[in-house]
């Protein structure tokens, strides 16, 4: 079973699963007065309102971070995420093609939504990056 360490203020805990932990520090940086590396316990919730550490758990790219609200428990939280499962397939010779519903946030920070299907180009070459527009056809 996958560990997973729970941090609560008593309105919203928060649920760190370190083996899923890329270590992006957007946590850190996004709410330094909450997630705290150098110091044991790493999070403490108690040194933010809830909707500052919920927006800042949503922005963990790994999944590492994930919360529920304690009135309605774990259990609603685990439903919502099952239902926005996103697949990837790793198309042979081709892009890598996500189905699902998917928010991309571009180098310049531009933001798009997509849904249902996305390619997204895996071999550098083409002009529409970064999403495939079929280039590694002729490559």
């Amino acid at each position: 079973m996958e560990k997973t360490k729970e941090y609560s203020n008593g309105e919203v805990t928060v649920l760190w699963k370190p083996g899923l932990c890329i270590h992006s520090a957007k946590c850190v940086h996004g709410l330094p007065s909450v997630f705290k590396p150098k110091e044991k316990p790493w999070v403490q919730v108690e040194n933010a309102a809830t909707e500052k550490i919920i927006g800042t758990v949503k922005a963990c790219p790994s999944g590492a971070l994930s919360y529920y609200m304690n009135a309605v428990g774990p259990s609603e939280i685990d439903k919502e995420m099952k239902k926005e499962t996103t697949k990837i397939e790793v198309m042979k010779n081709g892009p890598l093609l996500v189905l699902g519903a998917v928010n991309i946030t571009h180098d310049d920070g531009r933001e798009e939504q997509k849904q249902k299907r996305t390619a997204f180009c895996r071999c550098g070459q083409s002009m529409n990056q970064p999403f495939c527009d079929g280039t590694h056809n002729q490559a």
